[in-house]
């Protein structure tokens, strides 16, 4: 084993657990159209607060929401929004929880919501007039599944509403779906079975001695918005400069370039996000051992 991959390996074991322990599952806000109120994972509030360019190290205008925030809520509150004659608005701000106990606390919502926006706080609410953009929720449908989570915070549902918003009135409101099959394509609903799908696209490739050029590393697949493979990094190297501290030039670019010409074959299904095909990057790592045989070392 070479020094780098030694040194790579230390930081690796040590940096993981710590950003494991950070990324805690948050709560959802929540937002009251026809009728139901739907848990949503928009933070429409977030933006307005980074919109205001507020400097007071996470106490929102003073109220100090992240104070005693749990694990699991990490901003300290959570919004509900409400459709009213097809305009927008911010119903409250609650406490983390709050509304599983089944009663709100309308009062100190309220005095929550008059703190921050002053006079735009009208009978009892905010209208929404700063917010431009796509809302979304889950469908409520039986079959409908989580298609992508940030093990965090952001989901994407197989199926959803999805509410477009101008200056906080509805230009439009779609159903959706997020996923396209095709049947001549790769299937990728399930993200964590695509790092051995590429794996086994790589044990097809006649690989150099690795005594010359050994590609064993971690990689970051970008497979595009048409579900073709468009870009392949190592993700332990993002700048010139740690490639050229680490890396033989020549030796890089075999790895970087057979890696892409092996998986620029494949078609996987297409992959949406409010109804919007996106782009989506797949991690993997391989090794080569003394037989020059490739493993897959992806965790």
């Amino acid at each position: 084993m070479t020094r780098r991959c030694v040194i790579l390996l230390i930081i690796t074991f040590l940096i993981l657990p710590s950003l494991r322990m950070c990324a805690s599952p948050q709560l959802p806000n929540y937002i009251i159209f026809r009728g139901d109120t739907i848990a949503t994972y928009n933070l429409i509030l977030e933006l307005y607060f980074q919109n205001q360019g507020t400097t007071d190290h996470g106490k929102l205008f003073g109220l100090s929401f992240r104070d005693g925030a749990s694990l699991n809520c990490w901003r300290g509150y959570q919004a509900i929004y409400k459709f009213d004659n097809d305009t927008l608005f911010l119903a409250d701000i609650i406490s983390c929880g709050e509304r599983r106990s089944g009663k709100i606390d309308k009062a100190a919502s309220a005095q929550k919501m008059k703190t921050i926006f002053n006079d735009r706080f009208i009978n009892g609410k905010v209208y929404m007039d700063w917010f431009s953009g796509d809302m979304s929720f889950p469908l409520n449908n039986q079959n409908n599944k989580v298609l992508r989570w940030d093990g965090v915070f952001y989901t994407i549902f197989e199926k959803e509403t999805v509410i477009s918003i101008t200056n906080g009135k509805i230009l439009n409101i779609a159903d959706v779906d997020n996923y396209e099959d095709n049947p001549k394509a790769i299937d990728r609903k399930d993200k964590s079975k695509l790092s051995d799908i590429l794996f086994k696209q790589l044990k097809k490739v006649r690989w150099k001695s690795t005594d010359k050029f050994d590609c064993s590393d971690k990689y970051l697949v970008t497979i595009g918005e048409d579900g073709k493979v468009s870009k392949v990094i190592m993700p332990e190297y993002p700048i010139q400069d740690s490639i050229d501290k680490y890396w033989d030039k020549d030796e890089y670019n075999y790895c970087i370039n057979n890696v892409f010409k092996a998986l620029q074959k494949l078609t996987f299904d297409i992959i949406k996000d409010k109804g919007k095909p996106i782009s989506e990057d797949v991690y993997f790592e391989i090794w080569f051992d003394s037989r020059r045989k490739i493993e897959n070392w992806t965790r």
